[in-house]
């Protein structure tokens, strides 16, 4: 019996089986991150390695330097997380492997480890969207939520507004026409001087500043929906810009404050719009996902907002907003129970879309 074959008949098995275990492993840019989940939202390990100190000196991550340091990791943090669910590679059900997007070298790296555990152990493999781990990491954190649901997915990459139907099956309803949300963020911390990640250090400064002190202009976008961030973030730099040229000196708390208060509420806004014209989409609640998630400030207003509405919010715990492979466990878990698992073909797609054609 090939192993397609042997896969195929031991995945059908676990569909009917009370409690399956997952090893997930999830290499998609700057963090190598391993974790046994059992039945889609119990977390019996979970481990990261970041790389925040490899790219720091680079103000971002680089790619080759990302994917050597996801070889040198990846059985590091598989035996680690194996260890700490207290289990052996042979006790697991099945394995699962971010496939993408990301980074391409990165995202082999993680694919060719976790083929070659598969054919070894002879278990299923199940190859993840990296979106869709985001999404499920609110299933970890809150294990009553079940589709359908609305979710605001904010990433570096990604600013979508999607409706979960069902596990593994989203409606697209709004999405950034340029830059991501998260993108911003880092872009805004460079024209202030942060290191690398911007993203979290732009979040840390503002909450010593004012959020009224600077006004920012609110993005007009032809869908409804949609996001526009590219007009902000180049009004932020041109304010900023124009205060060093005058040699003034830059508050840098209130302005942090101001850009991250016009990010989030454009984020907030469009979502509450989206409850208020179709509340019956809002029916089980809102979720956030993605690793600008973490935000304080957008935690604080879309909880505002949904309180307003009469809506439910749900957000993963801070440490499951960013990147890990407990997401991709929980992900992974559904796909397995749809019957999606992948052969020894499965290839690293870079630029994977989270909504199916």
């Amino acid at each position: 019996m090939s192993y397609w074959e042997d896969s195929c008949r031991r995945a059908a098995e676990l569909r009917n089986q009370e409690r399956v275990r997952i090893l997930a492993l999830e290499t998609s840019c700057d963090e190598t991150a391993a974790a046994v989940i059992e039945n889609g939202r119990k977390i019996l390990s979970d481990v990261v390695f970041s790389q925040i100190d490899l790219h720091e000196l680079y103000g971002g991550v680089v790619p080759e330097i990302a994917s050597r340091a996801h070889m040198e990791a990846c059985d590091r943090v598989v035996d680690q997380a194996l260890r700490e669910a207290g289990m052996t590679l042979p006790e697991v059900d099945a394995l699962a492997v971010t496939k993408g997007p990301g980074l391409v070298g990165a995202l082999l790296t993680g694919v060719n480890c976790m083929k070659g555990l598969a054919f070894a152990a002879g278990k299923p493999l199940i190859g993840v969207n990296h979106i869709e781990g985001h999404v499920s990491a609110n299933y970890l954190t809150s294990p009553e939520l079940e589709p359908p649901f609305l979710c605001l997915v904010v990433s570096g990459g990604h600013s979508h507004l999607v409706e979960v139907r069902d596990y593994g099956e989203y409606l697209l309803l709004g999405q950034t026409a340029d830059d991501a949300a998260g993108e911003a963020f880092d872009k805004a911390a460079r024209a202030l001087g942060l290191p690398y990640p911007g993203g979290p250090r732009i979040d840390n400064l503002a909450e010593e500043g004012n959020p009224e002190a600077f006004t920012l202009p609110s993005p007009k976008t032809e869908g409804r929906y949609d996001y526009s961030f590219s007009g902000l973030k180049t009004a932020f730099i041109n304010l900023v810009h124009g205060m060093e040229q005058r040699g003034e000196p830059l508050p840098k708390a209130d302005l942090a404050a101001s850009f991250r208060r016009a990010v989030c509420r454009e984020l907030v806004e469009k979502a509450g719009l989206l409850i208020r014209e179709h509340p019956e989409k809002a029916r089980r609640g809102m979720a956030l996902a993605g690793g600008v998630s973490a935000n304080r400030e957008l935690r604080r207003m879309a909880q505002q907002m949904c309180d307003r509405l009469g809506v439910k919010l749900y957000m993963p715990q801070i440490r499951l907003c960013t990147d890990n492979g407990a997401m991709i466990g929980s992900a992974a878990y559904y796909e397995l129970m749809k019957g999606r698992i992948s052969g020894l073909e499965l290839n690293a797609e870079p630029a994977l879309r989270l909504v199916r054609e």
